[in-house]
């Protein structure tokens, strides 16, 4: 779940090294062995004999629940079971760690809550494990569970996969002039953390010499799933169908509860959240042939469905037909999803051709300093106030920046959350479109509901020096005196100054890449398959392009405005600074109206006050960068929206750094004239 809640867990960790010691000494178990005992009653046991692997996901990021492998491991009847931990900010946070702390640099809840307390259930059922929980300090972690291990009275043996750290490398690739892929940038000298996407042919193989558990660095998310398959079914490098498959069964699960109806569009409507304090987690039963069907444990909350597992589809992509990967090039763009019966959705249908012969490697470097704070607003004129206030926090620190010789902030980002004005853009559009289909005419929407008495106010600023962000910390809470009346409720007290991580990628040969597998001490190397003769990336085709009859607006009196989630599903989320958002119609025949009315123009005026350059400066006509594409298979748009998240993760200043509340902006604010008889008879159809 990559650029995801992840960096949240670890951040928490690393700024509190006493607990990491309190979880490597082991204190916490004794409620997990309670949670392991509350749940054995309901183990299951797979003894069916199908020759079908079944996979389940217990973690979508660093910090997910704990309750999420007990249930996997008595409930899911499985071969395989993953765990996803790492983004490029955990990376980082790790790499910070390990520096402080040799043995640091892992995810220790991995060893402690995640497979630790159950080794013994996993060895009686024959369930593999294998997780990107090795981070910067693989060796560390199966160190650690070696531990768990013998203090379970368990035998295991433990794989461990390295080389995709490339820090070392680091003097030598200054030297080569490599440049980011999206900047062009030279690779900066504070760089600290530098990591190659590796594929999963080394898991595969460690998984062949024997291995229990396997422990990786980094590797891309869905090779945690597509690494078992091609164990188990022998699949070679040039079977690019059946590894995109693979490749898609591990991308709809590696988020977790994602997959299973969490952060579902119509969780309200199906009342989801009732059932959602014991979610299902994901489940592929995958067969040979590249099928699989998507599932959960029975007797756990959630849904399966065709719209929960479309939408995890669309999540965190770009061109649908050509999702790059190590291992192979996907095109998910004509996937079928059919319900077999309920919560099992079958998946067919992906395409994949050769590789690349180079790894995407992710770096973070270091590029000064951040500071966030948030205050409650009550009463009147709470936009006015909150501007206000914040103005005058930073006209007050920047004089006493300048008596002290310091240098002005670098960015600063105030937004007032909730309180109503003329001048929405900062948080959405506030527009919809009339029923002129040629021309973008957009017109204000009426403001519904009673005006709120409380906002919140949000002020993040960054600087290159952390004394200067002391100071701004210092002259928050004298606002509650000394400026507006209903300032109030200062969230978490003085901010904290952190440092700002930013991205940087680039493209490193796989020859040149050492992976190696080691099981205690016996060590094989990984030869990359490299290809011949790469087949170049087929042109982004956009849905202009595709063959998508024309809507029907023959007769002008039967049109009427539609809100976009009474007409489609949609989710959003983020690769670096792009944000993507999938939307699928809810019915086929709403495909030529969306391919008409919800183009990439119209959602970059929607989404215009995002877009901004390296500096914090608006890009005039923004709107234009967005680029949208087709599934055919699943009746869904993809709009890729590049610049448009304030840096991405935590180099954002943005109160949604990862574009996670995009999709539901669309749904609320997009508006579309459509046919009443033609929605009505497709409301009924779908209820």
């Amino acid at each position: 779940m990559a650029n995801s809640m992840k960096f949240c867990f670890g951040h928490f960790l690393l700024k509190k090294t006493s607990v990491l010691s309190r979880i490597a000494n082991n204190n916490c178990s004794k409620s997990y062995r309670l949670l392991y005992n509350s749940l054995k009653l309901y183990s299951t046991s797979r003894k069916d004999g199908s020759e079908d692997v079944r996979i389940g996901c217990a973690s979508g990021f660093w910090g997910d629940t704990t309750v999420a492998a007990p249930q996997l491991i008595h409930k899911g009847n499985l071969d395989f079971l993953v765990f996803d931990y790492l983004s490029e900010i955990t990376m980082s946070l790790m790499t910070a760690a390990k520096t402080k702390y040799p043995d640091f640099g892992y995810a220790p809840d991995f060893v402690q809550f995640g497979v630790g307390p159950y080794l013994k259930t996993v060895k009686e059922k024959g369930i593999k494990v294998v997780s990107n929980a090795g981070g910067v300090n693989p060796y560390s972690c199966a160190k650690a569970m070696y531990s768990a291990a013998q203090k379970a009275g368990v035998d295991i043996k433990v794989a461990v996969i390295t080389g995709d750290n490339l820090i070392d490398k680091k003097a030598q690739l200054e030297s080569q002039n490599i440049r980011d892929l999206d900047s062009d940038k030279l690779l900066p000298s504070t760089v600290n953390s530098m990591n190659a996407y590796i594929g999963a042919f080394p898991i595969a193989k460690a998984l062949d010499m024997g291995a229990d558990i396997v422990i990786t660095g980094r590797c891309v998310d869905s090779a945690l799933v597509l690494g078992p398959l091609i164990h188990k079914f022998k699949w070679q490098p040039d079977q690019f169908d059946l590894l995109s498959a693979g490749s898609l069964a591990g991308h709809l699960i590696e988020c977790g509860a994602q997959a299973t109806g969490g952060i579902f569009t119509d969780w309200y409507k199906l009342g989801l959240h009732k059932t959602w304090s014991s979610i299902g987690f994901p489940i592929v039963q995958c067969q040979s042939n590249g099928d699989f069907i998507v599932t959960k444990p029975v007797d756990t909350g959630g849904l399966v469905s065709i719209a929960t597992v479309a939408e995890q589809l669309v999540y965190e992509i770009g061109d649908p037909k050509n999702y790059i990967l190590p291992d192979v090039i996907c095109d998910f763009s004509d996937v079928k999803l059919t319900q077999e019966k309920e919560n099992e959705v079958k998946v067919c249908c992906a395409k994949g051709k050769s590789p690349p012969n180079d790894y995407k490697v992710s770096a973070t470097y270091a590029d000064g300093f951040k500071a966030t704070t948030v205050a409650v607003l009550a009463g009147l004129n709470l936009r006015a106030k909150g501007l206000a206030t914040a103005n005058g926090i930073l006209q007050r620190t920047r004089t006493i920046f300048e008596q002290l010789g310091l240098s002005d902030y670098t960015q600063t980002h105030i937004q007032v959350i909730g309180g109503l004005s003329d001048d929405l853009e900062e948080s959405f559009s506030n527009f919809i479109r009339d029923d002129d289909r040629t021309e973008l005419s957009l017109f204000k929407k009426k403001l519904k509901g009673e005006i709120p008495k409380q906002a919140a106010l949000w002020i993040a600023v960054e600087h290159s020096q952390k004394k200067a962000l002391e100071l701004f910390a210092r002259e928050i809470a004298p606002a509650g005196t000394g400026m507006a009346p209903g300032v109030t409720g200062m969230v978490g007290g003085r901010p904290k100054v952190s440092p700002i991580f930013k991205f940087f990628s680039f493209l490193y040969q796989k020859k040149d890449v050492s992976i190696l597998i080691d099981i205690d001490g016996t060590q094989e190397e990984y030869e990359p398959w490299i290809a011949q003769q790469t087949e170049p990336t087929s042109p982004a085709q956009t849905s202009d392009e595709m063959p998508i009859k024309p809507a029907d607006f023959s007769d002008l009196d039967d049109i009427d405005y539609y809100q976009l989630k009474d007409v489609g599903y949609a989710r959003s989320g983020d690769k670096g600074n792009t944000v993507n958002i999938g939307v699928i119609a809810r019915h086929p025949d709403l495909v030529p109206y969306l391919n008409e009315k919800l183009t990439a123009e119209a959602v970059g005026l929607i989404f215009q006050h995002l877009f901004e350059d390296e500096s914090g400066h608006k890009i005039e006509n923004g709107h234009k960068l967005v680029k949208r594409f087709y599934l055919a298979g699943i009746n869904a748009f993809n709009f890729v929206l590049p610049s448009a998240l304030g840096g991405g993760g935590v180099a954002s200043l943005r109160p949604d750094p990862q574009g996670k509340g995009a999709a539901q902006m669309l749904l609320d604010e997009f508006y579309l004239a459509l046919p009443k008889n033609t929605m009505k008879s497709i409301i009924k159809e779908t209820d």
